[in-house]
C-alpha cells in the first residue's frame, strides 16, 4: 500500500475513534457534538466544527476523506455555539433542530411544513446535499439553502412559483462563517444575468446567457470539464453546472476576499488548485471605464477604455487623467432621429448590463434591428442567445434605451452590440469599416509618445512663462475619441508647433 494512502486512512480511522458515526438522523438518534454523519460512500461528512483560530462552534458539511478540512456548507452561520453542548436532532414537528445547552430556544431549524416527527430522517448524500424526508418525499434539502460554496449539481436561481431563491454568500472572514458582504446571484431584473454584489451594488457581472455559457466567462467556452445548463421559463429561472467526470472534485467559492474562486483536487500534490478567478482584471470590475464606454484589456499602456462609436468623454479633462468613471456622453450637436442614423457593430463583447434591457424572445437579430430603429429612444440591440442559433441568426432581441453600462471586449469570446450613431458616424464607419485592433494599437502607441515628448515640450513652455497651447486639449479629445486619421494629424501638428516653440 502507498505510504501517503496508508497515512490518510490512518489518520481518519484516529479521528473516528473519538466519535460516533452515523448514517442517518432520526427521532431516535441524534448528532451530539463529537460525532458525524457520514455520506453512502465516504464523500462527505456532517459535524460540528469550529473555524480557524475560533472557539464557536457551527454544523458544517466537508469532504470526509480530504484532510485539509474544507467546509462546503454551515447551518448556524450567524448563531454560533460557545461549547460543546450542541445536539443537532428531530424536532417534535419533525424538522432538523440545533440546539444547545438546556434544549429550549433553537439556534437553526430546517423550518419546513410536516406531517409528524416519527417519520423524518435526515441523510447525507455523496453530492454534498443535506436532505430531510418524510415517507421518501424530501421536504428540506441543503442544496437550496447554499452557503459560500457551490457543489457539482447544485442548483442556484429563482423558482418563480415558490419564490425561493437560491445564491451564494461569501464568509465574513476565514474565521467566521457568518454571512457576508459578497453575494453570488442570478439577477432576474430585466433579461436575467449573473452577477456578484458588494453588498447591494454590482461588483462583477457575468453576464447574460448566450445559450451556452456566460457572456462574461469565456473560459467556459473551452472547459472540458463542466456541463452546464440554464433554465427561464414560468417555473424558475436557474442555472447548473455539473462535471463530466464523477472522480474529480471541484468547488465554486464566493470568497470573502473580494472574488468568485473555482479550484479542483490535485490528488497527487494533495492540495486545492486554483483554476478560475473574477474578477481579475480591471476591466472586470463593474463599470471600470464609467457609461457608454468599452473596456479592452487588450489595449497597450493600459488604456483600457474607449467611448462607444457616436461617443465623447463627459470630462475631458478626468479622462484623460486615466480617471474612466464619468464615462460618455454622445456628441454634441448630433441627431440620431430620422435623420439618416444607424448601427454601428461592436463585436466580440459583454453586452451591456441586461438589468436595464428590453427582451422579446419572439424576434431574431434584423427584426431586433427594425424594433430599434423606430424608437428614437433605443440607443442599442444584440441577440439575447447569440449561441442558440436560430433562422434568424440567433433567438431573442435585447434592446436598451438608456447608458449603457458594463461593455467588456474580449479577443475570441463575446457577443456582437449594434449602437445607434448619427449619420455621420455612420458613413465613417462603412467607409473605413470601423477601427481595426492594428489601429486601436496604432492608437495607443502614438499616444503615449505624443504624452512623452508632450511633457518635455510643456516643460520647456513653462520655463520661459508661456501658457500651455491649445493643443493639448485637442489631443486630449482625439486619444478619448480614438480617431485614427485625426491621431495621425496631430502627431503632423504637434511636430509643427514643436519646431516654432524657443
Amino acid at each position: 500500500m502507498d505510504s501517503a494512502k496508508w497515512l490518510v486512512k490512518a489518520m481518519l480511522l484516529y479521528q473516528l475513534s473519538f466519535s460516533s458515526s452515523l448514517d442517518a438522523i432520526t427521532p431516535q438518534h441524534s448528532l451530539r457534538d463529537g460525532d458525524v454523519l457520514i455520506s453512502t460512500r465516504h464523500t462527505f461528512a456532517l459535524g460540528f466544527f469550529s473555524p480557524v483560530n475560533s472557539r464557536y462552534r457551527y454544523v458544517g458539511i466537508w469532504y470526509h476523506q480530504i484532510l485539509e478540512k474544507t467546509v462546503v456548507w454551515v447551518a448556524n452561520r450567524q448563531n454560533p455555539i460557545n461549547d460543546t453542548s450542541g445536539t443537532l436532532s428531530i424536532g417534535s414537528q419533525g424538522n432538523l433542530v440545533l440546539y444547545h445547552k438546556n434544549h429550549i430556544i433553537p439556534l437553526w431549524s430546517t423550518n419546513s411544513t410536516l406531517t409528524h416527527s416519527k417519520y423524518s430522517t435526515a441523510r447525507l448524500l455523496d453530492s454534498g446535499n443535506l436532505i430531510l424526508v418524510q415517507n421518501d418525499t424530501t421536504y428540506w434539502q441543503s442544496f437550496d439553502y447554499p452557503s459560500n460554496t457551490y457543489l457539482s449539481s447544485m442548483k442556484i436561481g429563482l423558482n418563480r412559483t415558490t419564490g425561493l431563491n437560491r445564491f451564494l454568500t461569501s464568509w465574513k472572514s476565514p474565521n467566521d462563517p457568518g454571512i457576508g458582504n459578497f453575494t453570488y446571484i442570478i439577477d432576474p431584473t430585466g433579461f436575467p444575468q449573473l452577477c456578484l454584489y458588494k453588498g447591494s451594488v454590482k461588483f462583477w457581472r457575468g453576464g447574460s446567457w448566450t445559450g451556452r455559457r456566460w457572456v462574461g466567462v469565456p473560459e467556459m467556452k473551452r472547459s472540458p470539464l463542466f456541463n452546464y445548463s440554464f433554465a427561464d421559463n414560468d417555473e424558475e429561472i436557474s442555472a447548473i453546472c455539473e462535471l463530466r467526470n464523477a472522480s474529480i472534485i471541484s468547488i465554486l467559492i464566493a470568497n470573502e476576499t473580494r472574488k468568485m474562486q473555482r479550484f479542483i483536487w490535485n490528488h497527487q500534490d494533495r492540495r486545492w488548485a486554483k483554476i478560475w478567478s473574477a474578477p481579475e482584471e480591471q476591466c472586470d470590475y463593474y463599470g471600470h471605464c464609467g457609461p457608454n464606454s468599452n473596456c479592452d484589456e487588450t489595449q497597450v499602456f493600459d488604456l483600457e477604455c474607449s467611448c462607444l462609436p457616436g461617443f465623447e468623454p463627459k470630462s475631458l479633462e478626468t479622462w484623460s487623467l486615466r480617471d474612466w468613471s464619468a464615462g460618455c456622453v454622445r456628441k454634441p450637436n448630433v441627431s440620431v432621429c430620422q435623420h439618416g442614423e444607424g448601427f454601428v457593430k461592436v463585436a466580440g463583447v459583454k453586452i451591456p448590463d441586461t438589468a436595464v434591457a428590453n427582451a422579446d424572445m419572439r424576434l431574431g437579430l434584423k427584426q431586433c434591428q427594425h424594433k430599434c430603429m423606430r424608437n428614437c429612444s433605443c440607443m442599442a440591440y444584440a441577440t439575447a442567445f447569440s449561441e442558440s442559433i436560430g433562422p434568424n441568426g440567433g433567438t431573442g432581441c435585447l434592446t436598451w434605451y438608456g447608458d449603457l453600462l458594463d461593455i467588456k471586449t474580449y479577443r475570441d469570446a463575446g457577443q456582437d452590440l449594434f449602437v445607434r450613431v448619427d449619420a455621420v458616424v455612420l458613413a465613417t464607419y462603412r467607409k473605413k469599416g470601423g477601427v481595426s485592433k492594428k489601429q486601436m494599437v496604432a492608437i495607443s502607441v502614438v499616444s503615449v509618445a505624443m504624452i512623452v515628448s508632450f511633457a518635455f515640450f510643456l516643460v520647456r513652455r513653462r520655463r520661459r512663462g508661456n501658457q500651455i497651447p491649445e493643443i493639448w486639449n485637442t489631443y486630449n479629445h482625439v486619444i478619448a475619441t480614438n480617431t485614427i486619421d485625426q491621431v495621425y494629424d496631430l502627431c503632423r501638428d504637434t511636430k509643427m508647433v514643436w519646431a516654432k516653440t524657443p
